[in-house]
Order: structure tokens, then sequence, then C-alpha cells
């Protein structure tokens, strides 16, 4: 892939758009973002110092894909081992340091390895199926340390009764690695997701008989516009917040950081997820919306509650009334 070599004004503008992103909230789903404590200092100041004035002298290179020890081959591992359920190749890739912090979405949040292999076997349980494409992957690095960007597809496909649901997360990942002994090792890892319509997992049925779509996918799949405010009634604790909503139905809740994420629409059926990062909790709901799209009643439920997981689909919540605050948007 050749060498990469900008001047000194354009180093400057990538490092900032790199670095914001790198020390954003969010990290990889199941790869997770990891700090470093200890060492976080000196890749500061090899990564950022470095940036700000050595890289004046000298231009990072653009990784040999061919390498097969290289920092590139390192990030294609892993991703392959997250399919294949391999969690001695990822524990072999990424550092183990008792201080690492890691964070995935929805707020999750890990210290150290265990509590990171933990929730990796967790998943593999749960998970059928893995699909992971890489879309892009652009890796450098200077000396013993490495940094890249990322695009790809999480695709999880999860058995639901007789059903098989395939839940979709397009991810944009940057992270930061590390040479050790000859060897390199996944540091850090900063997730966001790719489309801004989306903040969140799309579900959708691998039954063709089922009616399930990714609406912001299908424009025409017959769900109505209800992009908008929306007052949100939790009514057994008489709880209200708003929602801000696209056209498809996803956006924020003024509740503990929230976000409402729709997966299905079926005659008038609104069902989705939501994440309260907040408070660290998230689940599902289910809501009738009104023939004149002014308002919709159902219920919602837990399906995490922080260290409680997988627990079952409509068994603990409460009821919703959701009403419209703006206007109907006029049908196009």
């Amino acid at each position: 892939m050749g060498r990469w070599c900008v001047d000194i004004d354009k180093i400057t503008r990538n490092r900032v758009v790199f670095y914001s992103n790198l020390l954003s909230d969010t990290v990889f789903s199941k790869f997770f973002h990891m700090e470093h404590n200890n060492n976080m200092t000196r890749l500061a100041i090899v990564a950022l110092c470095g940036l700000c004035s050595v890289l004046g002298c000298a231009s990072p290179t653009l990784v040999e894909a061919s390498d097969p020890m290289g920092p590139e081959a390192v990030v294609r591992a892993l991703v392959r081992a997250n399919v294949e359920k391999d969690m001695d190749t990822m524990s072999r890739l990424m550092a183990h340091d008792a201080d690492i912090r890691s964070y995935s979405v929805g707020g999750r949040k890990y210290v150290g390895w265990p509590d990171f292999e933990r929730e990796m076997r967790e998943e593999f349980g749960n998970v059928k199926k893995f699909e992971i494409p890489i879309r892009e992957l652009n890796v450098w690095n200077k000396g013993d340390v490495a940094w890249f960007s990322m695009e790809l597809d999480y695709i999880r496909y999860v058995r639901e009764g007789n059903d098989t649901k395939r839940m979709l997360l397009p991810l944009r990942e940057t992270g930061v690695l590390e040479r050790r002994n000859g060897q390199w090792v996944l540091l850090s890892f900063h997730e966001s997701f790719r489309s801004a319509r989306m903040d969140g997992p799309v579900a959708q049925s691998t039954d063709p008989s089922t009616q399930a779509v990714r609406v912001s996918d299908q424009p025409t799949s017959g769900m109505p516009d209800v992009s908008g405010e929306w007052d949100i009634l939790e009514v057994e604790d008489n709880k209200r917040y708003k929602a801000t909503l696209d056209k498809d139905g996803n956006g924020p809740y003024t509740q503990h950081e929230g976000r409402f994420i729709t997966t299905k629409f079926t005659d008038r059926l609104w069902e989705g997820t939501w994440v309260q990062p907040g408070n660290d909790r998230e689940g599902g709901f289910e809501v009738l919306l009104s023939e004149d799209g002014t308002e919709a009643k159902g219920i919602w439920w837990y399906t995490r509650v922080q260290g409680h997981k997988n627990i079952p689909p409509r068994e603990h919540g409460g009821t919703y009334e959701w009403k419209r605050i703006t206007p109907v948007p006029p049908v196009k």
C-alpha cells in the first residue's frame, strides 16, 4: 500500500480529528476501548507530542498490509477471532494490564482483562453466529506505536424462540496498538455508529414470512414519518420525559441520556429498543400508534439492568403513553 507522506498542516488537522474521536466515550462493541493508566502518559508523549512536533521532521508510515506480524494483521486477526469466537487469539493480541479501562456502547465499563473476557464469553454463548465484514481499514505506525481507523458491520445472529434475529451495528472504529517484545497488541479501541440516524442495533428476522424491517434502509416500508418531539409517560411511576425522533423513530430522550431505536413497524404496531447509559440499563418497547399519528400506547421492558443481563423480554417493565408535541409532518 506504499507510504503516506503529508505536510505539517495536514498532520495537524488529522491529529485533531483522530484524537477527538479517540478520546470519545464509546468503544468497539466487543473489543472495547482499553485505556492504560500507567502507560497513557508515555503513549500521550509518543502519540500526541510526537504528532505535534516529531512528525514535523518524520512522517508516519502507512502500514504494509502484507506484513504478517504488523499492526494491520493484528487488527484483522482480532476481528476474525471475534467471528470465530476464538478467545485464545483475542487474549494473546490484547493487553492484559490490570488498570485497563474498557468502554462499550450503552455505557458499559470494564476494568482489567477479566471483566472483558467474562463479557466476551457471554457474548459468544448468546450469539449463534457472527459476520463482521471490514468496509475500510487504514493503519499507520511510528516506532512502537500504531493507530488505525476502520469501518465495519458488526452482525449478530441471535435465536429468539423458533426465529433467528439478525442484528446489525454499522460501526466506525479508531484505536491504538503498541509493540511489546516484538508483538503488536491492542491498547485502546473507540467506536461510534457510522450513520447519524442509527445509534443502536437494528434487528431483522431471517424468516421472510415476518415483516421485520430495517426502517432506515426502507423508506417505502409503510412506516409513517414519526419525526419530532414526543412526550413520554411511564404510567406506573408517573414519570415524564421528552424524546426527539427522526422520521424512522430513532433518537435521544431526556431520561438518563436515553435513546430509542425503532426496529419494526407493522400495521401501526411500533417496536424497538431503548438504552440508558446514564443508569446502565436497556430494554425494549412495543406501542400502537394512533391512526392520526398523534399518540401511541403500549409497554416497555428491561433486558439488562447493570450487571443483570439476559432478562427475559416483556417480563419486567411497565406501561407507556406517548403524545406527539410537534405537528404531524405532511405526507409527501
